[in-house]
C-alpha cells in the first residue's frame, strides 16, 4: 500500500525548516501532500495563498511525489479524502510538542487511521518560525537565508 502524509499547515509563509522536514520525509513516505489550510484561529494572512502554492510547487518541482493543495476543512477529514493516513510534523522545541500533541489526539480521534509522525527540526533551522519570517519581511529585512525561493518586498497580502 502506498505510503501517503500530509504536511498540513498554514506555511505564511514556507520555510527551509518546513523544506527539510518535507526533503527528509520522502526518506519515510512514498508521496507527500503540502496541505496549507485556511486556519480559523489566523484572521489575515500575510502572504496570499497562491502565492505560497506557486512558491511551494517551484521550490519542489524536481520532485514528482510532492504537491501542494489547500483546504478549507478538519485536517483529518482532508486527510481521508485524499488517502493520507499519516501527519507528518516538524517539532522544534518542547513547546511545539505540547502543541502538535494536543493536534495529534483530536486527529486520531477523528480518524483513527490517522498516525502522526514527529520530525525533530533540523539544527540549523530549530530558530526559523514563520511570524519571526512575517515580522523581518514586513520591515523589508532581508528574509532570502530562511526561505527555499525568493520573494520580493512586495510580496505580501
Amino acid at each position: 500500500m502506498k505510503r501517503v502524509a500530509l504536511f498540513p499547515g498554514s506555511f505564511d509563509p514556507f520555510t527551509k525548516g518546513h523544506e527539510d522536514i518535507v526533503l527528509r520525509g520522502l526518506n519515510l513516505f512514498d508521496e507527500i501532500i503540502i496541505a496549507i489550510g485556511y486556519n480559523s484561529t489566523k484572521s489575515n494572512r500575510y502572504f496570499k495563498i497562491e502565492l505560497m502554492v506557486e512558491k511551494i510547487n517551484d521550490a519542489f518541482k524536481a520532485y514528482p511525489s510532492i504537491t501542494v493543495q489547500t483546504y478549507a476543512e478538519l485536517t483529518a477529514e482532508f486527510a481521508k479524502k485524499n488517502g493520507a493516513r499519516f501527519l507528518l510534523r516538524g517539532l522544534r522545541n518542547t513547546t511545539d510538542f505540547e502543541y502538535e500533541n494536543s493536534i495529534s489526539q483530536i486527529n486520531k480521534h477523528l480518524n483513527a487511521d490517522l498516525e502522526s509522525v514527529f520530525l525533530i527540526t533540523s539544527p540549523q533551522f530549530a530558530s526559523i518560525s514563520s511570524s519571526i519570517i512575517r515580522e523581518v519581511h514586513k520591515y523589508e529585512g532581508q528574509v532570502s537565508d530562511f526561505l527555499p525561493y525568493s520573494l520580493t518586498s512586495a510580496s505580501s497580502v
